[in-house]
């Protein structure tokens, strides 16, 4: 079985800078062949207020013809204690009206492919405390099954016992508990985006990938230093049986956009009060 993880798409219609990476992202999934599609995060420019933004991302995806499941990334439902985009239940309900289910699970061959919505973590919001249970259950249910996480913001940057890095990585008190839940059930993977650059590394058993982005790369005035490789592309999983085989794709004809050179449109700062 292959499944695909796409990262930080960035998509809108409004907002086209990224827009031609989608068609040679699109026509390689395609080639893949793959079986089924997961995308963890930041599939629009700014979902997280712009509902066109969803509803524009949604139907590229369906338009790949290939069972997928997406979890949100910031710029789609807001992040955890945010001045301005913070996730709450009206962002939720949004993405949900769009991509269905913020968080979830998928049993293929044997494996149970879990979706996280990292934005929750460290949110203080109700469902926070219901998608931790929710995972409990789910981790406890798998029937002997190994377990791949998909979220997408990472657990850490460098090391588990890290301080807080801010806006990069899971916060340390909810990423302690992960963690331990992690190392409780063996899971065999970690799956995340966010960073937009690609990195594997292995903790404790537990393989962990960033996918690259399709969409920019982030220069080092915005992105502090940190491991990982600045690259455009996605990620390949081949499932046999009980192995896991991983390749981070460089993907024929996507443009190597930089952030920095448009986000004073993309992303303009608000005024000043």
């Amino acid at each position: 079985m292959r499944i695909i993880q796409i990262s930080d798409t960035h998509l809108s219609p409004g907002k086209s800078h990224f827009g031609s990476n989608w068609a040679p992202l699109a026509a390689w999934v395609a080639d893949q062949q793959a079986d089924f599609v997961v995308h963890t995060g930041d599939v629009t420019v700014d979902g997280a207020d712009v509902e066109d933004d969803l509803r524009y991302a949604v139907g590229l995806m369906r338009d790949l013809g290939i069972p997928f499941r997406a979890v949100p990334g910031n710029h789609d439902v807001g992040d955890a204690g945010h001045p301005r985009q913070a996730v709450n239940s009206e962002r939720l309900a949004r993405w949900r009206a769009h991509f269905g289910a913020d968080w979830w699970f998928e049993d293929l061959q044997n494996y149970r492919l879990i979706g996280l919505d990292a934005m929750l973590f460290g949110s203080g919001i109700p469902k926070e405390a219901v998608q931790a249970a929710w995972l409990e259950a789910v981790m406890e249910s798998s029937g002997g099954r190994r377990i791949a996480w998909f979220l997408h913001r990472p657990l850490f940057l460098d090391s588990p016992e890290e301080e807080d890095t801010g806006y990069w990585s899971v916060k340390p008190q909810q990423r302690a508990w992960l963690l331990q839940l992690a190392g409780r059930h063996s899971v065999t993977l970690i799956a995340s985006g966010h960073l937009h650059k690609s990195h594997r590394m292995t903790h404790r058993g537990t393989s962990y990938v960033w996918a690259p982005a399709s969409s920019f790369l982030v220069g080092s005035e915005i992105q502090p230093q940190m491991p990982g490789k600045k690259q455009l592309g996605a990620v390949l999983y081949e499932l046999d049986g009980t192995a896991l085989e991983v390749t981070i794709a460089e993907i024929p004809g996507l443009s190597r956009y930089w952030i920095d050179d448009v986000i004073h449109e993309v992303y303009p700062r608000p005024p000043s009060d």
